[in-house]
């Protein structure tokens, strides 16, 4: 395929960390050839034995894993996902790429590397790992970037900084506009109707009422003891 180049492989300058001979390389379903898989810490890559490869960039590979499922593929492989096009598709997307331009759908390829020796398939998920480790995404650095003002502690002591401004209930009552005021008044009469609610449930007392509220007063609601009353003459 075009997209074949001929480099130097990897070697311990780059950080070499698994080097796996015998490994055919599948592109989306065709199978490129049998050659050998550098796993280094700078790129990915594979070539056959005419020198012939390819290299994938650690940034766009999205996923790596080891894949063992022979209805999937008929042999146990590593198995990486890249957002790239790669092949006779790459040319395909170059020519439609203005008529694509307003999708946000990214390309994918997908890779299979499938050794001769399948026991070598751990060590080859984790030099994976530990290289991908390497290169995070520079997206999830930025989502991680707190965009407010921070508080400098050391200016703060030395007297440089701006003090925040801090207010009691009172004052921060004054501060209020009067659709906040209204408001809270609102927020204020739903929570002591959800206090009181709490005593009786469906019209029934519960067994925590210790005290009922009446008008306003406090109404002892002890339980009458049995028979307290039965000497009492009781007009008919």
């Amino acid at each position: 395929m075009s997209f074949l180049k001929s480099f130097p492989p990897p070697g311990p300058a780059e950080g070499l960390r698994q080097q796996q001979p015998d490994t055919e390389a599948v592109l989306n379903g065709k199978g490129l050839g049998t050659g050998t898989l550098y796993i280094a810490e700078s790129r990915l890559s594979w070539l056959d034995g005419s020198g012939l490869g390819f290299s994938l960039e650690y940034p766009t590979i999205s996923l790596h894993a080891v894949s063992r499922d022979l209805n999937a593929y008929p042999r146990e492989h590593l198995y990486v996902m890249v957002n790239a096009k790669f092949g006779e598709e790459s040319k395909e997307s170059v020519a439609d790429e203005e008529e694509d331009s307003d999708d946000d759908v990214e390309p994918i390829t997908e890779f299979r590397f499938v050794p001769s020796d399948k026991s070598a398939l751990e060590a080859m998920f984790t030099a994976m790992c530990e290289c991908q480790a390497l290169h995070p995404d520079p997206e999830d650095e930025d989502s991680d970037d707190y965009d407010g003002d921070e508080y400098d502690v050391e200016a703060h002591e030395q007297g440089q900084g701006d003090i925040p401004t801090f207010y009691t209930y009172e004052e921060g009552l004054s501060h209020l506009t009067a659709e906040g005021q209204a408001t809270l008044e609102r927020l204020e009469g739903m929570l002591s109707q959800s206090v009181s609610s709490q005593y009786n449930m469906a019209g029934v007392r519960t067994e925590d009422s210790i005290r009922d509220y009446e008008d306003g007063m406090e109404v002892d609601t002890t339980p009458t003891v049995a028979g307290q009353f039965e000497d009492a003459d009781v007009d008919h």
